[in-house]
């Protein structure tokens, strides 16, 4: 199989020609899973059967966004995350760079110090959509802020969702037989961490230097409290107890779903979500994220379609066998990881796809050890901020397009492929290259 009649590099060219030309996401990635069962051998009985059959892959990751939109709504109608967004911004004032900075850093500790990964986006950002309206912030800007911290910290931290990306690393390295501990790899993939720290830096001036206008349209699930009644209510008091629960529920059973149902079983004992509006709560969380939940399903099973056609493997091996220069290795190593992970989206799940055949063609290439790591890390990372299916980008767009006026593709994706991707793949060179 030829690389250009992969079914990978096809189907990720469909689908991202598709989502520019503004089609909707979801089917987008359902034709480019139809394109890649058929040019992968497939027929189109047997490409629908495999993507439902793959469909469960992020069954957990579907639940958790439904699961998560109804505790938004009930946290956002008790007042408390809009009083939260209103002491956010007293703080940074009209500041537009300190806002998307401030942003950035907190949204670090989701990946680290507090490991919810996206679960605070579609509660902190929506009642915050009027501050940045008022500043007339370009939302491609905070954007980029939110996937960030969302990815940044993961790429070059061995600390909570980082230390499990290491490890996965450090577990490939020890299966091809190269002893590396955790420290080894930590400290080579600081370069991916600053490659990203540059695209952050010039995202945000380049977004910041011009206003953009939005309109102040209702946001589902934030109340309109004015600054005179932002006071922590009864309402606010249980709506903090659900989310304090939510989170520890979710730190001591490792799952997102548990956590999320825990929180919404103390809203509705302590009275914070009314039984008889139930409804009401669950339609407007299934409103804001049911959507995106079933992207999610969708991609599981775009990814399991190409599983099926051994694909992956056949252009990992097809694009390994023209390379005869260290150059050309870290280039073709991290261009194949970015469309690996363009089209699965996930960052986690391309490492031991890739690695297996990276390792010893990296040393047979005369690449030490670091270079190895970091181009196996970086390959991995390609493709996560910039996937129309990945929660790095589908996270931050269920906040800031709360009101409808934010698109996903060209407001979050290309702003992150072009300001992470670019430079996670001229870092990753540039690193590769000096570390020999």
């Amino acid at each position: 199989m030829g690389i250009l009649s992969n079914p990978i590099v096809i189907s990720v060219i469909v689908m991202t020609a598709l989502c520019l030309l503004k089609m909707n996401v979801l089917l987008a990635i359902l034709i480019s899973a139809i394109v890649a069962g058929l040019t992968g051998g497939l027929d189109l009985s047997k490409t629908f059967s495999t993507m439902i059959a793959g469909m469960g892959g992020n069954s957990e990751t579907a639940l958790s966004y439904i699961l998560l939109g109804v505790l938004t709504v009930a946290i956002g109608r008790s007042g408390l995350a809009d009083i939260a967004a209103r002491k956010i911004a007293k703080a940074v004032g009209t500041k537009k760079l300190l806002f998307c900075f401030t942003i950035a850093f907190f949204a670090c500790f989701s990946q680290n110090l507090i490991p919810v990964h996206i679960a605070f986006i579609p509660i902190l950002i929506p009642p915050l959509l009027h501050v940045m309206n008022k500043m007339k912030l370009d939302r491609r800007a905070v954007a980029c802020a939110l996937t960030f911290g969302l990815k940044a910290p993961y790429v070059s931290l061995p600390v909570g969702f980082g230390l499990l990306f290491m490890t996965i690393i450090k577990d490939q390295m020890v299966a091809n037989k190269v002893d590396v501990g955790i420290s080894d790899i930590s400290s080579v993939m600081w370069i991916g961490g600053v490659a990203m720290l540059v695209g952050l830096i010039l995202a945000v001036f380049l977004y910041c230097a011009r206003d953009r206008e939005y309109k102040d349209l209702p946001i589902t699930g934030v109340s309109d409290v004015s600054d005179e009644e932002s006071k922590m209510t009864p309402d606010c008091w249980k709506a903090l107890a659900a989310a304090v629960v939510a989170f520890v529920a979710q730190l001591h059973f490792e799952s997102l779903p548990i956590g999320a149902t825990c929180g919404l079983v103390v809203m509705l004992v302590t009275g914070g979500i009314k039984w008889k509006k139930i409804d009401e709560y669950v339609d407007g969380g299934v409103a804001m994220m049911g959507f995106i939940a079933f992207v999610m399903l969708v991609a599981a099973g775009y990814a399991n379609v190409l599983r099926e056609t051994h694909s992956v493997e056949a252009l990992v091996n097809a694009t390994t066998s023209v390379i005869t220069t260290k150059f050309g290795g870290a280039f073709v190593m991290l261009a194949v990881g970015l469309l690996i992970t363009m089209g699965i989206g996930t960052s986690f799940g391309t490492i031991p796809v890739v690695a297996s055949i990276y390792i010893p063609m990296g040393y047979k290439l005369g690449f030490s050890t670091g270079s190895i790591i970091l181009l196996i890390g970086i390959a991995a990372a390609l493709g996560d901020a910039g996937s129309p299916a990945s929660d790095s980008t589908l996270g931050p767009t269920s906040g800031l397009n709360a009101d409808g006026q934010h698109n996903h593709i060209w407001d979050t994706c290309v702003p992150t492929f072009i300001f992470y991707d670019v430079t996670l793949f001229i870092g990753g060179l540039i690193g590769a290259m000096i570390l020999g």
